[in-house]
């Protein structure tokens, strides 16, 4: 379980893109938003794009 607060996060996605999500997340046995955090970090380790951790990222809210 997660140790650290999360963001609510509402999308709009067509029903197809919905149901190959639900089918992928039971195939991993995954909760939807758990394969939708799994599928961003997986892009973005694929595309070099770093991930902040939460410290560093609340960090910076709380400076600005």
């Amino acid at each position: 379980m997660a140790t650290t607060k999360t963001a609510t996060l509402t999308i709009r996605v067509e029903p197809n893109l919905k149901e190959a999500l639900r089918t992928a997340a039971q195939a991993e046995h995954r909760s939807i938003a758990n394969m939708i955090e799994v599928m961003i970090r997986e892009h973005c380790e694929k595309n070099d794009i770093a991930i902040k951790k939460f410290e560093e990222s609340d960090q910076h809210r709380e400076q600005s």
